[in-house]
Order: C-alpha cells, then structure tokens, then sequence
C-alpha cells in the first residue's frame, strides 16, 4: 500500500495502520492523506480512478484514535476496491424501495442514511477487527454511546415531511435523538458481539439498555439482530433486502414493516 500523508500531522499513525492492514489485505490504488481543519469533519474516505482519499480533520489526525481511525477508512477503500455489495449498492436507491409512497420526517430520512452507513462499517470492520487491536474499538463505542445517553435532548428535533428522492440529503450524520441513538446502540452491541469482544456484563449493555428505554418505539433487539447477522458473504441482491428491510423496520417499525 502506497500511503501519503499530507499535512503537518505525524505520519506514523497511517504508516501503523497501513502496516496492520498489509498482513491480510493490499491496496491496488494509491492512498492520499488529507488533513482537514474542521474537528466535526472527523474522517471519511473518497475513492477516484487513480487514488483512495482519506480525509481526515487534525484533532482526529493527532488524538489517540488516529491509527484505529485510519484503519477503519482503509478497510473502506479494501471494500470499494473489492467491489462489495455493501459498498457498491446505492444507498439512494435502496431508500427508494424502500420508502417509495410514504412521506418521512427529513430527520428520520437523514437517520435512514446514518443507518446505510453502519451496514457499511460492519462490513468494514470485519476486515479492522480481523487486523487490528480492538481494546481502543470497545472504548471509544462505549464512551460515545455514554456521551450521547447523557446529551440527549428532551424532544427530537422536528423536520419538514419530504419524499425520498436521489441524491436530496448530506450524509453527514445529523444530531443525535433518542431513537438514532438507540439504532445506534444497537450498531455497537451488534458489532462487539458478532466479533466476540466483550462479556455480558460490559457496561456498554447498560448504556444501550439506557437509550432504549429513552426510545420505547425502538426495539433494540430487532436493530441489533438485523447488524449483527449481516451474511459474510452476502451478494448485491441479499444486502439490498436487507438494507430495504433495516430502513423500512427505522421508519415505520417491524411489525408493520413486516406486513
């Protein structure tokens, strides 16, 4: 892997993961280092014909996650590059099929795509959990669920009813409310159990237990099932459904998602 940091930031935190991701995986493309200004930009991972991007911002660049930061983007580009499922299946469309005739809240549809995206890092996480460490994972799910339990506003934001469309929303992740803080403690529960991380009596059950009562019409359990059962080796029709089928039990709740 070919990596290139560019920026006043150590480069030893990329070359580390980079290092970890080499003894399983490699790189066709070329990897550009971006160090970005804005600390709520933390990473996220670009990919053109001749190079992958990892845009980073420098308070992520210099903190003590940068390597597990870095490895989790280029277990991204190993997807993109292996033309997976996950990452080649059109989250637009997905909603579409998902939601075609219904109208959703904007908040709840920005939710849907936050959702996308934890199907696209279990997968990735597959491979970071297969190279790396995983003390530092554990911590920093544990300490953002404990952040957003305790931060949580009293009443979700409300939001304009709009109809899903192509291409119509950010995709970055919008503030945390109660019921996306429970899909999100789902997401967590479902990633340190599918790869055994923690014992039953970990606090970050505790923590997820406390968001989903803050959100009674989340069930926790149906969330966690749906990340944590995610097929190895699933194909572009068997993760479309099971993206249509996450979306549709967020929106309008398993049980009627299921008639």
């Amino acid at each position: 892997m070919d990596v290139r940091v560019r920026g006043s930031v150590p480069p030893t935190p990329f070359l580390s993961a980079r290092d970890l991701v080499e003894t399983e995986y490699d790189l066709s493309l070329p990897v550009e280092v971006r160090v970005r200004t804005d600390p709520d930009e933390r990473t996220w991972a670009a990919h053109y014909d001749d190079r992958h991007v990892l845009n980073i911002s420098r308070q992520a660049a210099t903190s003590a996650m940068a390597r597990e930061l870095a490895l989790h983007e280029f277990a991204h580009m190993v997807r993109h590059e292996e033309a997976h499922p996950s990452h080649t299946q059109s989250t637009d469309e997905a909603l579409f099929l998902a939601l075609s005739g219904r109208s959703v809240e904007r908040r709840k549809l920005a939710h849907c795509y936050q959702i996308a995206n934890h199907m696209k890092d279990i997968y990735a996480d597959d491979i970071t959990l297969t190279v790396g460490p995983t003390r530092k994972l554990v911590s920093f799910l544990e300490s953002k669920l404990a952040a957003a339990v305790a931060d949580r506003p009293g009443e979700p934001p409300s939001g304009a009813m709009t109809a899903v469309r192509d291409g119509g929303f950010s995709r970055r992740s919008p503030a945390a409310d109660p019921e996306i803080t429970a899909v999100n403690a789902a997401f967590a529960l479902a990633l340190v159990e599918r790869h055994d991380l923690v014992g039953a009596d970990h606090r970050i059950y505790d923590l997820a237990h406390a968001a989903a009562r803050d959100a009674e019409e989340i069930d926790l359990s149906t969330f966690k099932r749906r990340f944590e059962t995610l097929s190895q080796d699933t194909d572009e029709s068997t993760y479309r459904k099971a993206l249509v089928d996450v979306t549709r039990d967020y929106v309008v709740g398993p049980a009627q998602a299921a008639d």
